[in-house]
């Protein structure tokens, strides 16, 4: 792959600019910040998001997002999911203007958004195609960035209903570190990456009260039949959430310690407020936003989410960490 763009320069869209930078020939990063961009440039290392690796030269961070699209076959949008719209809003002015080639777009976020409902792949296509009809595909699976950054093995999931898309990224993106599978049922992808956000934070919650192992393997197990429901609901295959989109996703969510979504839960079963712990916060845990949208969306779609709904509780309505335990405990028993 000869231009790729990558919009967001968070500790995903670095980790990814460092192991896409291997099969790539140019790299251009969009950067938010002008201090960081500018540091970036000088020490190739993001200390604000991702410290201690050092990004490629042919990665070139910008401020300017037409300089960062210019050429690009690829646009791989890494961007938190409330920004999304806007980020493409901007976008269109050099999106729409004639370009050598057919630009491919990718989606690596994961979240609902909040107003529509949408998945991240359909909200870009809400904005796009008024104007042209954008080729799109959506990247997840279980990947902590600072492992990917340094060369950890990993395995993701490439998404389209376009499988001559979902191959041709495969090959671009896939290297000997980095796998990916094809996948058409992108429902089920971006189902399962934002819906274990919300888990995580129960998990974390079980974890700040130090309830042992046994309540995180029922919350991982009990979620999954949650994110299940909810993404068949809408149109998703059962089989995908027992991929890495679907369970391996949540599993490392739930267990692992690199987990923004699973340290607010923690913090939360500790007794901190939430605004007390997003202050102390400089990444976005998307659970948060995502618990109130998946909630909406269950209750659309009249699907039964238990676990979401004490998180809600939690996260919305200050519930005690100890009664959202004790009201999923004590729910009518039902066979499984």
């Amino acid at each position: 792959m000869k231009n790729l763009a990558i919009i967001g320069a968070g500790g995903w869209g670095t980790a990814l600019s460092i192991r896409l930078a291997q099969s790539t020939e140019r790299i251009r990063l969009w950067v938010y910040e002008p201090e960081l961009c500018e540091s970036l440039a000088k020490t190739r290392v993001n200390d604000l998001y991702l410290p201690g690796f050092f990004i490629p030269e042919n990665v070139e961070p910008t401020t300017d997002l037409a300089t960062a699209l210019e050429g690009a076959e690829v646009v791989l949008t890494v961007v938190p999911s409330h920004h999304v719209r806007s980020i493409y809003e901007q976008m269109l002015r050099v999106l729409c203007r004639p370009s050598d080639g057919e630009r491919l777009f990718v989606s690596a976020t994961k979240g609902l958004e909040s107003d529509t409902l949408l998945r991240m792949s359909q909200v870009i296509d809400e904005t796009l195609r008024p104007h042209f009809h954008p080729r799109i595909a959506v990247l997840s699976g279980p990947t902590f960035a600072r492992e990917v950054g340094r060369g950890s093995p990993a395995a993701v999931v490439i998404a389209s209903a376009d499988e001559d898309l979902a191959r041709l990224l495969q090959k671009r993106f896939s290297n000997s570190a980095f796998r990916l599978y094809t996948n058409t049922d992108v429902t089920g992808v971006e189902i399962g990456g934002s819906v274990k956000n919300v888990i995580a934070i129960a998990a974390g919650v079980s974890d700040g009260l130090g309830l042992g192992s046994n309540a995180i393997a029922a919350l991982i197990t009990r979620g999954l039949s949650e994110i299940t429901r909810l993404a068949c609901a809408c149109g998703a295959r059962r089989e995908t959430l027992a991929g890495l989109a679907g369970l391996g996703d949540l599993v490392l969510t739930c267990t692992g310690a690199l987990s923004r979504n699973r340290t607010v839960g923690v913090e939360l079963g500790r007794g901190r407020s939430l605004p007390e712990i997003l202050q102390s916060m400089r990444t976005v845990a998307e659970g948060i936003n995502t618990t109130a949208a998946t909630l909406q969306l269950a209750k659309q779609k009249g699907v039964e989410m238990p676990i979401t709904e004490q998180m809600y509780a939690l996260l919305y309505h200050q519930c005690s960490p100890q009664d959202t335990v004790r009201k999923l405990m004590e729910r009518t028993l039902r066979p499984e």
